[in-house]
């Protein structure tokens, strides 16, 4: 096995991941899913790994949406799929070639849609899942990814809409699901569209599940299946994995990174596992993208909320202990910020939402993983 740091993962080299996928299939047995998580945490892996390995009455379709810019193009890369699933069967969409027939006047060939056909795109929609549906008896399983992404893409009102029409569909066709996953948060799209007017729940029939970090033990497999994949020698392969799994949370993403950094410096031992983590949270050329958790809070925290963001993750990043609410409070007090508790509620339960803060049973909060939690010390000046 090969270290392979931000690139496709085969199904087989998905290593510790059984467990959370039997639960998605339980899951989907009853409703459809929105796969939440942290960025580099192998949701993509995950739903690549179902979709590869899925249960004989299942029919999973996998698509990547984060380039797709407007309704239309959405329908299209759906009938896309339809299409290619069908022609395996040796049939077509045929409603909705027929419909498309009728809108554009002429037969319809090909796949790429007519922009006469752009007002009529839901119920070009609702018609190439009839269209699906009708011709199956399995469960069809609709992996969507970057789904927050297309969504942003299309503009607000189009947003709304699209995400209406998907909660139709779910409602009209029972034996279909859909898994939606995305690196920005789909709650912050919606959040931007309630601020607009949006006043619908588009996404409450779907469980939300989280994608955790390997577990220790699945970590360390890993790692030490990429140590020995890549033939590097260590002086104590445990030692050696263990550094490499606590520095990095058991993220898989990051050891990767630290197999290929420690193949290419020749070294092996757990001082230069420390030392190539070290160096990554002030890489220049952000080959750990980690300049990803700073940036953000520009993007998805308004003028408002943004103060007490890197207020509250600045005073959490400094602390040796887990902070109470109130805690949080007099340290925001002590510095210039007016503090406004019910803001800060409201940002703390973002910040947990984006993967930031954790708050533990006995209500206190800290960062969720502490390499998350150097690199804001390091970036912020802050040690």
């Amino acid at each position: 096995m090969r270290a392979n740091p931000g690139g496709q993962v085969a199904p087989d080299e998905v290593i510790g991941r059984q467990g959370l996928i039997q639960n998605l299939w339980y899951i989907l047995e009853s409703q459809s899913l929105i796969l939440s998580a942290e960025r580099r945490m192998g949701k993509t892996c995950v739903i690549k790994k179902m979709q590869a390995e899925a249960p004989k009455d299942k029919l999973p379709i996998y698509h990547d949406l984060e380039k797709v810019r407007s309704p239309l193009e959405f329908v299209e890369t759906i009938l896309q799929d339809v299409e290619e699933y069908l022609g395996g069967l040796k049939r077509t969409a045929r409603k909705t070639r027929q419909l498309l027939t009728q809108l554009s006047g002429a037969e319809f060939s090909g796949f790429k849609l007519p922009e006469i056909a752009a007002p009529h795109w839901k119920n070009l929609l609702i018609q190439t899942i009839a269209d699906l549906v009708e011709n199956q008896d399995r469960t069809v399983i609709l992996f969507w990814d970057e789904v927050p992404y297309m969504l942003s893409n299309i503009g607000d009102e189009a947003a709304m809409e699209v995400l209406d029409t998907l909660r139709s569909l779910r409602q009209m066709y029972p034996g279909v699901r859909m898994v939606f996953t995305g690196s920005i948060g789909l709650h912050h799209v919606i959040g931007s569209l309630k601020e607009k007017g949006y006043a619908n729940a588009p996404i409450n029939d779907m469980y939300i599940e989280d994608v955790p970090p390997l577990s220790t033990t699945d970590a360390t497999d890993l790692t030490c299946r990429l140590l020995r994949g890549e033939n590097i020698s260590t002086p104590d392969l445990d030692v050696t994995a263990a550094a490499i799994v606590d520095n990095v949370n058991g993220i898989p993403f990051y050891i990767h990174h630290i197999i290929r950094q420690l193949k290419q410096s020749g070294k092996s031992s757990s001082t230069t596992v420390t030392d190539i983590v070290n160096s990554a949270l002030t890489d220049p050329l952000s080959r750990w993208d980690m300049g990803h958790y700073r940036d953000r809070i520009d993007t998805y925290y308004d003028d408002q909320k943004r103060p007490y963001a890197l207020n509250l993750l600045d005073i959490l990043a400094v602390t040796n202990q887990p902070l109470l609410l109130n805690d949080l409070l007099d340290r925001l007090k002590s510095g210039s910020l007016v503090t406004d508790r019910e803001m800060v509620l409201n940002v703390l339960r973002l910040l947990q939402r984006d993967y930031y803060v954790i708050q533990e049973t006995n209500s206190q909060y800290r960062f969720r993983y502490s390499l998350i939690q150097r690199y804001w010390q390091v970036s912020r000046g802050l040690v």
